[in-house]
């Protein structure tokens, strides 16, 4: 079989649980290589408070300048409470952040899916969460997280005042746009676009330059706009009416933790934020689990890695064009579940408790 080009895939498995997760990840991306012919090049180094530990910072250059020149980053999880109390800018988030930033990656992509297989793990009654399946598109570099001026001072009377920005360009809003009307014409071709265009000028430029770009290149998508609470309140009452979601960072942010609790289990799904393509079709990309970095579970085979092999998934499909390969992954992890076989987090009645590497390792042989 004819060998493809060598392709970088860099892993930081971080902090807590991320190593586990990272390690069934790192399985699977070997059994590609070895059965498939895939020359996947794997790297591995520390980000988050590894890195602080060890370094004084909480993601190096070079490991920075590694992110630059690999075609993947997959990120396994950063933080805990071990790091609460070290300098804003030193904390183990600032890696991600950094990332992020610094990569470009201006788009994150986090599906809701509900598996037919655990729709009683979702606190919804079942016939609300049944079948479904939602996109939210959050803009990921700009908004309140990174506008300026921002930051803490001393004002009149021994008090203090904390500053945050909330500005997005056209620009920004425009291609953010663009990735989720992109998405929805392989979808259900609707997108509903929230802010808060009531009361905040960004909100309401946000909802016109979603609008005239859908006027301009996208008027087979059906378009709606709404208004960020109250798509709060329609993801508890009507999830499925939703099929993409697109919006800013800090909404994004929100919605989509709420969006990913529909489901049942954070330990289930994957994100990838994703940067502009070049002339030549390529683009910086990173994949991660949406959960945290669970210290309180670290190094007892608890963790169920299913987030971080779908988000290798959506790596597969989204930077290495190779959707069979991403479809058979994805497959692989629904007949684990068709098969009883379920980590603690989502263990129910009648099923079977497997440990962290024996998902894993269950998931290759349904690839076999």
């Amino acid at each position: 079989m004819i060998k493809v080009k060598k392709r970088k895939i860099l892993l930081l498995p971080g902090d807590g649980i991320g190593p586990e997760v990272i390690g069934e990840v790192r399985k699977i991306i070997n059994w590609f290589n070895d059965k498939k012919s895939l020359d996947f090049e794997i790297d591995e180094d520390l980000a988050g408070g590894c890195s602080y530990d060890k370094h004084g910072t909480p993601i190096t250059d070079e490991v920075f300048y590694k992110a630059l020149e690999s075609e993947v980053v997959m990120l396994g999880a950063v933080g805990g409470p071990k790091w609460d109390n070290i300098e804003f800018s030193k904390k183990p988030e600032r890696a991600l952040l950094k990332l992020r930033k610094e990569l470009k990656l201006f788009a994150n992509l986090r599906p809701a899916i509900c598996f037919e297989q655990l729709v009683g793990a979702s606190t919804l009654k079942p016939e609300v969460v049944s079948g479904l399946d939602i996109m939210i598109v959050r803009e990921l570099t700009g908004g309140i997280y990174f506008g300026e001026p921002r930051g803490i001072k001393p004002i009149e009377n021994g008090e203090r005042k904390g500053i945050n920005t909330h500005t997005y360009t056209t620009s920004e809003i425009t291609r953010v746009a663009r990735v989720a009307f992109d998405l929805a014409r392989k979808r259900s071709n609707k997108v509903t676009s929230c802010e808060k265009s009531n009361v905040m000028e960004a909100g309401q430029l946000w909802k016109e330059e979603v609008q005239e770009l859908h006027e301009k290149e996208y008027k087979d998508v059906e378009l709606s706009h709404m208004l960020a609470d109250n798509c709060a309140m329609q993801l508890l009452r009507n999830p499925k009416q939703f099929d993409v979601i697109v919006t800013d960072n800090l909404f994004g942010d929100m919605l989509s933790d709420q969006a990913s609790m529909l489901t049942g289990s954070l330990g289930l799904l994957p994100s990838a934020s994703l940067g502009a393509k070049n002339k030549d079709g390529e683009m910086r990309a990173m994949y991660e689990p949406i959960h945290g970095s669970a210290p309180d579970i670290a190094g007892k085979g608890l963790a169920n890695p299913i987030a971080t092999v779908l988000s290798f998934a959506m790596a597969l499909r989204y930077s290495l064009d190779l959707d069979n390969e991403a479809d058979a992954l994805e497959n692989a992890v629904q007949t684990v579940l068709n098969d009883g076989l379920r980590t603690k987090d989502i263990l129910s009645e009648s099923m079977k408790e497997v440990s962290t590497s024996q998902m894993g390792d269950a998931i290759i042989s349904k690839l076999q």
